[in-house]
């Protein structure tokens, strides 16, 4: 931004932190809502590496625990 465009544009300041502010919260509400939709994907791929042998039962049902409590959590 040039020394002539950011002295005119200066008036705008707080609108533009203002903008700012509103693109932060809805950043933050999209990460909210996209939580269940990350933990169903994980719950998923836990699933199919149980299916393939890759986990054992213990390990497979503490760490699905730990996101089914992420889920009623959030």
């Amino acid at each position: 931004m040039g020394l002539i465009t950011g002295l005119l544009t200066l008036p705008l300041a707080p609108v533009r932190g203002v903008m700012w502010v509103g693109e932060q919260l809805q950043q933050e509400a999209e990460r909210e809502l996209d939580q269940p939709a990350r933990v169903r994907r994980e719950l998923a791929a836990l699933q199919a590496a149980f299916e393939r042998g890759e986990l054992d039962e213990d390990e497979f049902e503490r760490r699905e625990d730990e996101l089914l409590d992420e889920l009623e959590a959030g």
